[in-house]
């Protein structure tokens, strides 16, 4: 296995580490976000101002944890079988539908929806089932996982795909948490909307009777 992953280098671990604070990163703080309005206190009471400074930070994390992954990749060894052709032209594919898949994932979302607003108050009015939704239901996380995989492809690091497998691993523990929480968000929100709706109901017709 050492011939294939050098574990002696600190980079390696570094790498991991990033990989798996991201995800809990943003899943702690949006949820101290959504229970105790931390972020919106911060931002002086204005909730989009707050989701967008943590839209600045989950992106910039985002570049930290692949500048992280390149170097780490650098310090390990190579594989034959990663260096040929096909391996660069797998990578070309699958770097180019990962990050389709994370643009248009982000366009059809907008900042808000990609920067978990939701948790800061900051509703979408309908699901969005239009591409890359109508193709794989977590675009955002099976794209940024495709461009891992080319990038380890690309360099001919399997220290590269062994990191590629542990990304696929956070991200679906990630989803287990953020998939319940999103869907408990919005099904109050729909409570929300048939409880003010039967208030005014009641307010019309107590009108009606007077």
């Amino acid at each position: 296995m050492d011939s294939f992953i050098d574990f002696s280098k600190p980079s390696l671990y570094w790498s991991l580490a990033s990989v798996l604070f991201n995800p809990i990163f943003w899943n702690t703080v949006a949820r101290a976000e959504y229970r105790n309005q931390l972020l919106t206190r911060l931002a002086g009471g204005k909730p989009y101002l707050g989701c967008y400074g943590l839209a600045v930070t989950i992106f910039s994390l985002g570049i930290i944890r692949d500048f992280i992954y390149k170097a780490a990749l650098e310090e390990q060894p190579v594989h034959p079988l990663l260096q040929t052709e096909i391996a660069k032209y797998a990578a070309i594919l699958l770097f180019s539908t990962g990050n389709i898949l994370v643009l248009s994932s982000m366009w059809a979302l907008g900042v808000t929806g990609t920067y978990l607003g939701d948790y800061f108050g900051i509703l979408m009015s309908e699901r969005v089932t239009s591409f890359p939704f109508n193709v794989c239901e977590n675009p955002m996380y099976d794209g940024s996982t495709l461009t891992f995989l080319a990038t380890a492809l690309w360099y001919g690091r399997p220290a590269g795909v062994a990191l590629t497998v542990i990304v696929y691993v956070a991200y679906q523990v990630a989803l287990q948490f953020e998939g319940p929480f999103t869907t408990m968000i919005y099904e109050n929100k729909d409570k929300d909307v048939k409880r003010r709706a039967a208030a005014r109901t009641t307010r019309s017709s107590s009108k009606k009777e007077l």
